[in-house]
């Protein structure tokens, strides 16, 4: 039935839609969201109308965007289109495309290794490949930024790749049908000895959690009966997988991470399961200044419940918890939406004022000292407020985690760091299988032992490398090079292992130098203490 109304009642009806809308308008006048958005609107239009020159409404909209969220803290970050893709592709642990890294040497395309499971692996496509052609297009003098545009493609479509292979004369053709390709966040697990197992996490995306499990349950088919987890430079992630490897590790009803925020719906609590197999399990955490976020909820767990030892540089101090919010062009914007704190109640977000520079700046070498520090009594003289572990230790928020052991590492000279950065070990490895590939092969491929315990970088080989640098225009320093010189040929073995055995096989070598890795080594027996575990 419809209802009809009356003239009278249609007059109350507009008198009182008056009065309310006077009122409403009185509620949104001043400084709240419609107004201010109503006056960058002006200033937009205005400006589109009456600036001197053609503008580019989008770039200006855009600088906004990022103008307004650099007002509100170091975190809250707007992603352009361009770049949305890609770090959704990082986080969600796969992109579509042939399988590969790479790198582009004296203008040649080359593989430094196919990915484990990709489609490239699947078809024989090897380390220290040149890949000459794509789609019967020179590949000759690519710039690095556009192999994934060649490469990179929808999961079924293929891709022609002509390759020059060491030792071999004639070329090869591969016709690789593109497929989703895995990102792991697992660099490499392996074991140090009969009883120490290693694992490193380069971040927390959305497969970690059981990345991790699976190295685990590998580790423990090999024996292992104590772990070091290595969350150095791990700069985070997903919290969700956060509290999911912490859960791996610690007993049953014991508080992982909380968050707070100004909306109750974004607060939430992370209480451990207790139904894995590692609760007892004697553990070591590393981490350094380039530890972050997600890295410092694991190693505050641990920390906080005494369940290990935190070993390393105090961690970043990035406490604040991003939500992702998609926009209608592609495009995308992080917004700190909580903070979270570890269980003893720490937040570690480090300070942040103005000077976004000097916040992103990690601690200089000479802000920390070596020390044993399982009573923390470093941090004492500090403003910081102060926290009790499990056991009664104090350990303090507001500046990341700060170890039990502070170890530092060693830097690199900054001629041995140019020989890393302009990939001098990378073009050495290749070299050395142009001439030498197939002896090393036979010699040493199916006996990494043989090849950790007995292969050496020869006097030769160094003066291959400085030869090598000195062509890309690295000036040779005697002083720097003499004081790196174990680091150079660790960092030359360990490239021709990565060739072989892929990361298993290049961590082993490097980490023969590790200075805090050595140290949490020698500390098991302290760590057992501390969390009670015989051993």
């Amino acid at each position: 039935m419809i209802k009809r109304f009356s003239w009278a009642t249609v007059i109350i009806l507009m008198a009182a839609a008056l009065f309310f809308g006077t009122q409403l308008n009185t509620v949104f006048s001043g400084d709240n969201i419609y107004v201010q958005f109503s006056k960058f609107k002006d200033v937009l239009s205005l400006t589109e109308k009456f600036y001197v020159e053609d503008i580019n409404s989008k770039e200006l909209v855009e600088g906004a965007i990022v103008g307004l969220l650099q007002k509100l803290d170091p975190h809250s970050v707007y992603i352009p289109a361009a770049q949305a893709k890609r770090a959704e592709e990082e986080f969600r642990g796969s992109f579509e495309g042939i399988g590969i890294e790479f790198d582009v040497l004296n203008d040649t395309l080359v593989v430094v290794s196919p990915i484990v499971g990709g489609p490239s692996e699947a078809l024989g496509i090897l380390a220290a490949d040149k890949i000459l052609k794509i789609d019967d297009t020179s590949a000759i003098g690519i710039k690095r930024e556009d192999v994934p545009k060649k490469l990179r493609g929808p999961k079924g479509t293929k891709v022609k790749v002509l390759i020059l292979r060491l030792g071999m004369k004639d070329l090869l053709e591969f016709e690789i049908i593109r497929d989703k390709i895995p990102l792991y966040s697992v660099d490499v697990s392996y074991m140090i000895d009969d009883e120490i197992g290693y694992l490193s996490v380069n971040r927390f995306s959305a497969t970690t959690r059981d990345e991790f499990v699976e190295a685990l349950q590998k580790l423990k088919n090999k024996g292992m009966k104590r772990l070091i987890l290595d969350l150095r430079n791990n700069p985070g992630g997903y919290l969700e997988q956060a509290f999911r490897m912490a859960d791996e590790l610690l007993p049953p009803g014991k508080k992982i991470v909380y968050t707070k925020s100004r909306r109750k719906e974004f607060e939430e609590e992370y209480i451990s399961s207790g139904i894995s197999k590692y609760q007892n399990i004697p553990i070591i955490v590393l981490i350094n200044h380039g530890s972050a976020s997600a890295s410092e909820i694991v190693s505050g767990a641990i920390q906080d419940w005494d369940r290990g030892l935190v070993v390393g540089e105090t961690s970043f101090g990035k406490g604040l918890v991003q939500r992702q919010f998609d926009l209608p062009d592609s495009s995308a914007f992080r917004l700190t939406i909580a903070k979270y704190y570890t269980p003893s109640g720490r937040l570690i977000q480090k300070p942040f004022g103005k000077d976004m520079a000097e916040y992103r700046k990690p601690l200089e070498d000479g802000e920390e000292e070596e020390v044993d520090n399982i009573d923390h009594k470093i941090e004492s003289d500090t403003s910081r407020p102060k926290y009790l572990t499990a056991k009664g230790r104090t350990v303090y928020g507001g500046g990341g985690i700060t170890p039990d052991f502070i170890i530092k590492s060693e830097r690199l000279t900054n001629y041995s760091a140019q020989l890393r950065g302009k990939a001098i070990f990378l073009e050495f490895a290749n070299k050395f299988f142009e001439k030498e590939g197939i002896a090393f092969r036979k010699n040493y491929e199916k006996d990494f032992k043989k090849f950790l315990n007995e292969f050496n970088i020869s006097d030769g080989m160094l003066e291959e490398i400085v030869e090598l640098g000195k062509k890309r225009e690295i000036e040779f320093n005697k002083e720097q090079y003499e004081k790196d010189i174990r680091f150079i040929k660790a960092f030359a073995k360990a490239q021709i292992g990565r060739n072989i055995w892929g990361n298993e096989g290049s961590y082993p070598v490097i980490q023969s130098e590790d200075v805090q890795l050595k140290k949490a080594i020698s500390l098991f027996p302290e760590a057992e203490k501390i969390a009670g575990l015989k051993p």
